[in-house]
């Protein structure tokens, strides 16, 4: 019976250890698929807007499920920064550097993602359109 007893303690405790890591690897992947559309958003604004202040909209929040309403599902707020590039360079005039920061709580514990990149002024879309 006490053999028993634990096994049957282990296999809930691994079920439940199972389950929240799936939610834990979800919630992860929301947040990477949220700041992609803000880069992919960024990478289609031509060079006046990106450094104009006011066009993009610093401070955002997302929601883990884009339709409906879940009261349990996280909440992700998230900033995006854009500032001169960390580097002394010739062409640093013609270069921003793009960060977007996104927060959440899950399961009691804040957590934090960073996704960054560069954005030339004389990028790709030039030359295509």
């Amino acid at each position: 019976m006490g053999a028993l007893g634990v096994a049957v303690i282990a296999l809930y405790s691994g079920i439940t250890g199972g389950f929240s890591l799936i939610r834990v690897a979800r919630e992860n992947l929301r947040a990477t698929q949220v700041m992609v559309e803000k880069m992919e958003t960024v990478r289609l604004y031509n060079w006046d807007q990106l450094c104009s202040n006011g066009f993009i909209l610093t401070p955002f929040q997302a929601p883990f499920y884009s339709q409906g309403s879940v009261t349990s599902a996280p909440i992700y707020y998230g900033t995006i920064a854009i500032t001169n590039p960390p580097m002394n360079t010739p062409y640093t005039n013609d270069l921003k550097w793009v960060v977007v920061n996104i927060t959440w709580t899950s399961m009691n514990m804040p957590r934090q993602r960073t996704i960054s990149t560069f954005v030339s002024r004389y990028r790709l879309q030039n030359y295509i359109y």
